[in-house]
């Protein structure tokens, strides 16, 4: 088993924030984990509006946190774009409608503080 990270939960896991639930640093320290290139990109994004602050520009940051924690950056795909257009609207999110499209496709729990995932059959780790 994989185990995809949501943006936040990357971003707690990394600074060692109490946020990040109990259950999910179990899983996360004992499963692999991947971090979407979605998540990538909306760090990139509320970095540059200023509501996001990193030690380090985004992709000099994710490479780094990748290689410390042995995460795998996971692509985005075509049929993982693509699937988000069949999805009901349960979350308005592009970022996290992206992360469920890619879930579902990749069989892959999520962890996520967000139970909208649960909605689109995801199963969620938190």
């Amino acid at each position: 088993m994989t185990l995809l990270l949501d943006t936040q939960a990357f971003l707690w896991w990394v600074a060692d924030d109490r946020r990040l639930s109990r259950r999910a640093r179990t899983a996360i320290a004992a499963t692999p984990s991947v971090l979407s290139v979605a998540s990538c990109w909306e760090m990139a994004i509320k970095a540059s509006l200023g509501k996001l602050t990193l030690p380090h520009p985004v992709d000099r940051f994710v490479q780094q946190q990748l290689e410390v924690n042995g995460f795998t950056l996971l692509p985005l795909s075509l049929e993982a774009a693509a699937a988000v257009a069949d999805m009901p609207f349960h979350h308005r999110d592009p970022f996290d409608r992206v992360l469920a499209a890619q879930a579902r496709l990749g069989r892959l729990p999520i962890v996520s503080s967000d139970p909208m995932f649960a909605k689109y059959g995801v199963r969620r780790i938190w």
